[in-house]
């Protein structure tokens, strides 16, 4: 009986417990809030608690979408206690080095670039006899990266307010402008130089109209050159769009040209020369459309641009003789010194290894930046809590702009004349010819500095608006180059090609490349060690003594993605036209093209009325480029859908595939180009023409006029250096172009024992990179016995045991020159006797900022090795020794 008695007693307590355990499972309690999360959009293996960068990319977090708890379940008597979902730590990764996961924000230990949270991976319930399991890497490496970008984008949307409109009482007019270019003499930098005025004012004056008005515009040419005004991103028959040798032919000098067109569209754009380099020298201005309804808030027009006290066209020059007298100047030459005394010496090897040149963000050092003319320019109207609306054009000839506020928020409602949807940043990068309308608040009664810094960060304009106590924004350090160069290393192959990444699609701005090269996101050069902040990652020896930490991970930087157009963009239905486009460069010899041929190697590009072009372009080289289409409005697929933003400008950095596509509605013969002046000169372009389309009256001769089109990218430049020592003279001059060279050499001793020599080649430069230069040409060299002693021995025989002519050398000669790793060029060449020579050798090889060597070695038992220093652009402090003339000091005069 008393074992009866137990048992029920024993059954009871066990009933009683499990009543307890089950009570204690809250099986009504709503799902629990996961913590905010988040990751990449390249890198989604990256996860963070906290918003920052990516450690692999420099790339910004994005938040991760909560995942859907596990639905609670009953657990069996026999069961532990089932524990709560487990909710994934929140982890960062790098978009470019997926291998590196991080608890805390901050930057790749490889790359510098910004970490990016990691999505979350789906809680597991444990089971009775497991630890808790830890999260595994589930997330694809790549995959379909743009979508989940936009997929787990938390926009920065912003709402500009309560800001009512106001309608335009007078109806559509005709509006008429008469413009007079004449020459005149401007102070913009350090020199006064010559520039090009309209009605005696640089910018040229603001055109403003309302939809709807006819633009009758006069044009006077008082200069003693041909000019021409092209009005960039309107809609307007063909022949008035302005392009010499396209559209119409020039304006010669002190003639008069009338432009008239409707205005059949609004924004902000603006307008310049199409002739030459006139641009880059004042002939650039704002051209305004204004809706019939406008916000009715304070609005300036704002057009920025550069000035150099040298002339373009040497500019331009320059630019194709491969001097790096601007690098000297910026301070990038990134010469070997530079490298070791940075710890990046195997980076600068890495970087010649594959051929390619110093880098750098942009192409020219200038003297001033300026905004409506203007280095610092004073709006103290406005007062605490004011809205001013920004018109903003990049005016400039081959400038990127950073915009920065000290007041606060940048909104940004409009782009190439066309509306946004309102966005909210911190800064945003305007390309060459691109427009920005944005919206700023003034805080208080102070005078708040709105900040336009070049990409290179050289110097900087400003606005100041409001009056009162100046509150200055943050200026922009500058680019760390090496970091640059070390990245730039890996995504380019030794044939000089960018190297796309599997899986990633690289598109629309999101993931800026020269994140690492920014030190506001990824540090200074050389940070001083302090691990007190540093971001812990475990496994990795690379970071150690590294300041991982992002200075200001909270940085919205406007990209393309944030633009969303507020109607629908779909264009109609018609016949869809697929191109496709490559983006080619080549530095070393300043040469531009698309798939490697210039506007003038290539045809017209045949499309037909009613069409939809879809053109997609691939950025092979290592600069952004700010591709411009004349006549049209192209929508940007930038993953909007059906509301993507129309744009005419879009910038396409380093390893980008962008698409875009526009409807063809309008007849004519459209130019589609880089807008980087140089560029555009150098032939990066393509002519749309219409099929059957009427013919232009404003070209008379089109043989004639293709001709003169052609004649900008086929033209020759001189360049040379000539060197004035005390053991004799050598030097060379060139004339060159896109693809051919004309040159001579010469070696001039004082005496016959020192020998007279003088080789003259004609060539050309073959493949996309040119590395290879076949040749024909003629050879003279003289030179008696007595000379130095050669450290070979006897010159009576070459290293190939031919008999030696270089002593009494008159002949014709053949041969093929090619670009070796590490910039060193190879020779090979036989002449008209029979006689073979290879030369190996290289000039220019940067040793410090201003130091420059050289050498030379060739199986005629030549040999030269020198050093210059560059003391000005064409003078250079120089010295040499030669094995025929021996020791000598001097001077070398560059051009």
């Amino acid at each position: 009986m008393k074992k009866i008695k137990l048992a029920i007693l024993l059954l009871a307590s066990f009933s009683f417990a499990q009543s307890q355990d089950m009570k204690g499972m809250d099986m009504t309690k709503k799902e629990q809030t996961q913590p905010v999360t988040y990751t990449c959009p390249m890198h989604p293996e990256i996860h963070a608690t906290k918003p920052g960068n990516c450690p692999k990319c420099g790339m910004k977090l994005v938040k991760e979408k909560p995942k859907a708890p596990a639905t609670p379940v009953v657990k069996k008597k026999d069961e532990m206690q089932m524990p709560k979902e487990i909710t994934a730590p929140t982890t960062y990764t790098c978009p470019m080095h997926p291998e590196i996961h991080a608890t805390q924000p901050g930057n790749c230990p490889k790359c510098g670039m910004k970490l990016i949270k990691e999505k979350p991976k789906a809680a597991m319930p444990q089971k009775q006899d497991e630890m808790q399991m830890p999260m595994k890497d589930t997330i694809k490496k790549m995959g379909n990266m743009e979508n989940k970008a936009m997929e787990n984008m938390d926009m920065p949307k912003a709402n500009i307010g309560n800001i009512k409109t106001i309608v335009n009482p007078t109806p559509p007019r005709t509006v008429r402008y008469d413009l007079y270019i004449a020459d005149t003499m401007v102070t913009f930098g350090k020199k006064t130089k010559r520039a090009i005025a309209v009605n005696g004012q640089i910018p040229m004056p603001t055109l403003t109209f309302t939809e709807g008005d006819t633009a009758e515009i006069y044009v006077h040419n008082d200069l003693n050159e041909e000019t021409s005004l092209h009005w960039h991103g309107l809609f307007l028959p063909n022949q008035y769009d302005g392009v010499p040798n396209l559209t119409q032919m020039p304006i010669k000098p002190h003639t008069t040209h009338l432009y008239k067109f409707p205005i059949i569209q609004h924004g902000t754009h603006w307008y310049h020369s199409h002739t030459g380099l006139q641009e880059q020298i004042g002939m650039y201005g704002m051209f305004i459309m204004n809706k019939r309804e406008e916000l009715d808030i304070p609005t300036i027009p704002l057009i920025l641009s550069e000035w150099i006290d040298m002339n373009p066209k040497e500019v331009h020059r320059s630019l194709h003789a491969a001097t790096d007298w601007f690098a000297v100047q910026k301070g990038s030459t990134q010469s070997y010194a530079e490298a070791i005394k940075q710890g990046h010496f195997k980076t600068k090897v890495n970087n010649e290894w594959k051929r390619m040149n110093a880098m750098d963000l942009t192409d020219v050092y200038y003297d001033n930046f300026l905004l409506n003319g203007k280095n610092q320019n004073e709006q103290p109207q406005f007062k605490a809590g004011d809205k001013v609306r920004l018109r903003i054009a990049n005016g400039g000839a081959s400038d990127y702009f950073w915009l920065s506020y000290a007041g606060g928020k940048i909104i940004v409602v409009a782009t190439d004349g066309n509306d946004v949807e309102p966005v909210e940043v911190d800064r945003l990068i305007v390309a060459v010819s691109e427009t920005y309308d944005v919206i700023v608040t003034i805080p208080e009664n102070k005078s708040y500095e709105f900040l336009v810094t070049p990409e290179d960060r050289t110097k900087h304009a400003s606005l100041w608006l409001g009056s009162g106590e100046k509150v200055s924004a943050t200026k922009m350090k500058r680019p760390k180059y090496f970091a640059g160069m070390k990245m730039m290393n890996d995504m380019m192959d030794m044939k000089g090609n960018m190297i796309e990444m599997e899986g990633m699609k690289m598109e629309n701005q999101v993931m800026d490349m020269n994140t690492v090269m920014y030190p506001e996101i990824t540090g200074d050069e050389n940070p001083k060690k302090d691990t007190s902040h540093a971001m812990q990652m475990p496994n990795n020896n690379s970071m150690q003594g590294m300041n991982m930490e992002a200075e200001t991970a909270d940085i919205v930087s406007l990209n393309y993605t944030m633009l969303k157009a507020p109607e629908k963009t779909t264009l109609p239905d018609g016949p869809l036209k697929v191109l496709k486009f490559d983006l080619t460069g080549n530095m070393n010899r300043y040469v531009w093209t698309l798939d490697n041929k210039t506007v003038s190697e290539s045809d017209k590009i045949l499309i037909k009325k009613g069409e939809n072009v879809r053109i997609i372009l691939y950025n092979n080289s290592m600069m952004r480029h700010p591709m411009h289409l004349h006549g049209h409005d192209f929508r940007l697929l930038n993953g909007q859908g059906e509301y993507a933003p129309m744009k005419n400008i879009i910038d396409i950095m380093p390893m980008e595939r962008d698409t875009i596509e526009f409807n063809a509605n309008v007849y004519g013969d459209w130019f589609f180009h880089c807008h980087i002046l140089y560029h555009m000169m150098s032939g990066m372009g393509r002519v749309f023409t219409y099929e059957n389309q009427p013919v232009n009256p404003e070209i008379p001769n089109p043989k004639l006029a293709q001709r003169k089109l052609f004649a900008d990218d086929r033209q020759f430049h001189l360049m040379g250096r000539i060197g004035i020592e005390s053991n004799g003279s050598d030097g060379e001059a060139m004339l060159a172009n896109t693809r051919w060279k004309i040159s001579t050499l010469w070696h001039l001793g004082y005496h016959d024992m020192h020998g007279y020599e003088s080789e003259t080649m004609v060539g050309r430069y073959i493949g996309r990179m040119q590395w290879l230069y076949p040749y024909v040409g003629f050879d003279y060299h003289y030179k008696k016995e007595g000379g130095p002693k050669n450290i070979f021995g006897g010159e009576e025989k070459t290293w190939f045991g031919q008999t030696s002519n270089k002593n009494n050398r008159k002949t014709i000669i053949a041969g093929v020159a090619y670009t070796l790793p590490m910039l060193f060029v190879a020779d090979l060449r036989i002449d008209g006797n029979g006689i073979f020579r290879f030369q190996f050798g290289r000039e220019d090889v940067p040793v410090t900022k201003r130091l420059r060597f050289s050498m030379m070695i060739n199986t005629d038992k030549e040999y030269m090795a020198g050093l210059r220093y560059i003391a000005t652009k064409y003078i250079s402090v120089s010295s040499h020794y030669d094995s025929d003339m021996g020791l000598g000091a001097g001077i070398t005069f560059t051009y």
